[in-house]
């Protein structure tokens, strides 16, 4: 096996990627099909000696800025941009030390536990820092299970975000959103923390401008209380009035509680729960 396995991986990509797949003319005189080392270079904004020196193995450790522009301008679907992610991590030292490090906190308290078993029809989650879903109400099963929310091991909202498909569709204000999530994101990453750091890094590259266009932009935090509008398959356009509440002892997570922000909302919400009209009411947020 090739020991320059992420300048092989460039090249290849490079190589199948046709002029016209890139949004380019592909002129006369065109010895392959695919991109020309200087075709790439400007597509993603770096310069064609530093391509040339990450595709021969000079160069094996580029930023998470510059592989995320190098995903966006291959049009890399997001398995291959993980796959990229991978080519590029450090060596065994870094791994070591995420290793050691503790990692974020998915257990739940047996007190919060009991309050989602309480909450019954409403949808509700417990997320941490790094955005995991670590535990959730059948209420939010039942609303966040067929959009994919649900789809990850563990399930990540900022993943979702920015690198799942059907999260604009989702989410009809994804930029705010989005938005908040990088804001959410930096206000807990920290030095010490490798995980949130390796989060970031990954998201840098599998989202690329995405989200590190936001990255150091005056982004706002979400607040306690509002309103998200969400599409669901079934149930439409929903209002959702959410609260964010956080435990006494809470290890970075906190608990969201959501429910109807209007009458048509109540409705839908009720014929989506299986339950009787009238369950869960609409509040004025």
């Amino acid at each position: 096996m090739s020991d320059n396995e992420l300048g092989a991986f460039l090249r290849a990509r490079r190589e199948a990627l046709t002029p016209a797949e890139a949004g380019l003319l592909a002129g006369p005189r065109r010895r392959t099909p695919g991109l020309r080392r200087t075709e790439l270079a400007l597509l993603a904004g770096i310069s064609v000696e530093y391509l040339a020196r990450l595709e021969q193995g000079r160069d094996r450790n580029p930023s998470p800025q510059v592989l995320g522009a190098l995903s966006e301008a291959l049009r890399l679907p997001l398995d291959a941009r993980l796959h990229l992610r991978n080519l590029s991590k450090a060596g065994p030292q870094h791994r070591h030390i995420c290793a050691m490090a503790p990692g974020p906190v998915r257990e739940v308290r047996a007190p919060v536990r009991a309050l989602l078993d309480r909450l019954g029809p409403t949808p509700a989650a417990v997320v941490n820092q790094p955005g995991d879903i670590v535990a959730h109400t059948d209420g939010f099963a039942r609303l966040a299970g067929p959009v994919g929310l649900l789809d990850g091991d563990p399930p990540n909202l900022p993943r979702f975000v920015f690198t799942d498909p059907r999260a604009r569709t989702v989410f009809p204000d994804w930029d705010r959103v989005a938005d908040q999530q990088v804001a959410a994101l930096f206000l807990s990453v920290t030095g010490s923390d490798p995980h949130m750091a390796e989060l970031v890094r990954e998201l840098t590259v599998t989202a690329g401008p995405a989200f590190s266009s936001r990255v150091g932009a005056p982004t706002p935090l979400r607040a306690r209380s509002g309103v998200d509008r969400f599409t669901h398959p079934e149930a439409g356009e929903l209002r959702l009035a959410y609260e964010v509440l956080e435990p006494a002892e809470t290890d970075g997570q906190h608990l969201v509680v959501y429910l109807p922000a209007d009458e048509a909302t109540e409705v839908a919400l009720d014929a989506l729960m299986g339950r009787r009209p009238g369950t869960l009411r609409a509040v004025r947020a």
